[in-house]
């Protein structure tokens, strides 16, 4: 058993010295792994708790008219 807790207190011990004598390091290792947690819990909250809703997309296309198209005049195009 204490072979499977053994890696987790090592790193532990690791995030422990860091902390101490190199918290830049300490600091850095806590923002990257609260970078992933956070882009995987931040949408589903914004959703439930403050009512977010996703903007309309942005058209691709330009909508074409529901009529029949006239042919253009006046350009020299004959």
């Amino acid at each position: 058993m204490a072979s499977i807790v053994s890696p987790f207190r090592r790193t532990y011990r690791y995030l422990q010295y860091l902390a101490h004598e190199q918290p830049v390091i300490f600091w850095s290792c806590v923002m990257g792994t609260a970078g992933p947690v956070l882009a995987l819990t931040v949408p589903s909250i914004r959703q439930k708790y403050f009512g977010y809703v996703p903007a309309e997309r942005v058209p691709t296309t330009f909508p074409l008219p529901k009529r029949p198209r006239r042919p253009i005049q006046g350009y020299e195009d004959e």
